[in-house]
């Protein structure tokens, strides 16, 4: 049996997450005491208020310390991934989870990326959109005419994230409808997340990410610019990421081409988990985000 760890991104936050790890495994309350930032990371997680939660500036180091703790508590009870990936914020869960940078490094860093993602997007200027049931080559075609906005994320087959600024995602949005769109869904974020408009932010972000010391994964990571392994430059690879598509589905893809036969979802909520049932090969996947959740992972997979 391969083991693939995915992890959550940003928009599965919700108050109360990883609280009951936090009560009840020492690994899991190790992983959030790291979490000394400017802000409280587990009053947010786990008493909120929901509008904080949701700001890209505090769910980003909020979601990271909570999708950590809970594999630390996965592993500790002998589940180990053959290979990780995670879903744009998600990947530097990845990366802190296969020891490319330390856990408290990760959370400033990610908190560092939050708020410059914030800044960069000014509220009510950018937006973006999930299109359902309509191809990604079809998709292209119909936007490549439209200034200020690109393919965000290749989530899986059927869902494709677009984003850019309003106008132009309003504007993409009823054209991939008249051109056979099922669905056109506005998503609830707080800017273009992965659009060329955060080439300043990604710049700011090189910066700062030259401030640590990041290693060469002990994992083998599959990285959202390509939807596979890379050996470049962290640092390099991190800067794209932030203004660049996410090829996710093509990254479950790969790993499922490298044999991995079941997946584990790492994070609060269950949308990764949703993207490998519809691949083209479905195979078992587990989310785990609570305790209950935790249990039927484990009795399933200590089973095969």
């Amino acid at each position: 049996m391969k083991i693939g760890f995915i992890f959550a991104g940003q928009g599965a936050q919700y108050v109360g997450m990883g609280q009951e790890f936090y009560e009840n495994f020492q690994v899991a309350k190790d992983v959030y005491d790291q979490a000394d930032i400017d802000i409280d990371v587990k009053k947010i997680c786990f008493e909120g208020p929901a509008d904080i939660l949701n700001e890209t500036a505090y769910a980003q180091p909020c979601i990271l310390t909570t999708s950590l703790a809970i594999a630390k508590v996965v592993e500790a009870h002998g589940i180990k991934p053959d290979y990780v990936a995670g879903l744009s914020l998600g990947e530097y869960s990845a990366l802190a989870y296969a020891n490319a940078f330390s856990i408290h490094d990760a959370i400033h860093i990610v908190r560092t990326r939050g708020q410059l993602m914030s800044e960069a997007l000014p509220a009510g200027t950018t937006s973006m959109a999930a299109v359902l049931a309509m191809d990604a080559h079809k998709i292209q075609e119909v936007i490549e005419e439209i200034a200020d906005v690109t393919i965000a994320n290749y989530n899986c087959p059927g869902q494709i994230a677009i984003t850019g600024k309003k106008e132009a995602v309003a504007l993409a949005s009823e054209k991939l409808k008249a051109a056979g769109a099922k669905r056109v869904i506005p998503l609830n974020v707080s800017g273009a997340f992965h659009s060329p408009l955060l080439e300043e932010a990604s710049l700011k972000l090189k910066a700062e990410l030259e401030k640590y010391s990041i290693q060469k994964p002990e994992l083998p990571v599959v990285y959202n610019i390509s939807g596979k392994e890379e050996d470049g430059d962290l640092t390099d690879i991190l800067t794209k990421q932030i203004k660049s598509s996410v090829y996710f589905y093509q990254s479950l893809q790969y790993m499922i081409e490298q044999g991995v036969d079941v997946f584990v979802e790492i994070g609060p909520g269950k949308a990764l988990s949703s993207f490998v049932k519809k691949t083209d090969k479905p195979i078992p996947v587990y989310s785990v985000d609570n305790v209950e959740s935790l249990n039927k992972m484990l009795g399933a997979l200590k089973d095969e």
